[in-house]
């Protein structure tokens, strides 16, 4: 299912969701991307209320980049989108988790998954 323009369609409950969401003091709430067939998590990036309007209006995974200072639509060079399937708050509403579909592999070096590097064997 693809949110097209989900401001116009939420439940009376959901827009309260929303305005409610805890951004830190920069502005931004962490969000953390999985693979919403596979459960197998992508990424972690950081949105800001416009990044996220434009996540759930357009149905793709925007973000907004902390080191270039600007929004980030994922995918709008290298074509490896990231579609949304749906969007979850955590129980504090300071984390959004985002269950999408990824069109090509998400992380910047080719990989599938930014998490491809086991910091333990063994714990």
């Amino acid at each position: 299912m693809l949110y097209g323009n989900c401001f116009q369609s939420l439940k009376r409950g959901e827009v309260r969701l929303i305005e409610n969401l805890k951004f830190n003091e920069n502005g931004l709430i962490p969000a953390i991307v999985q693979d919403a067939d596979s459960d197998e998590v992508l990424m972690l990036g950081y949105m800001n209320s416009e990044s996220l309007e434009l996540t759930l209006s357009s149905g793709e995974v925007w973000f907004y980049s902390r080191s270039r200072k600007e929004l980030w639509h994922k995918g709008a060079t290298s074509g490896n989108r990231l579609i949304v399937r749906k969007l979850w708050l955590d129980c504090d509403s300071d984390t959004i988790l985002v269950k999408a579909k990824p069109l090509g592999p998400v992380c910047h070096t080719g990989n599938k998954t930014c998490f491809f590097q086991e910091l333990a064997k063994k714990i």
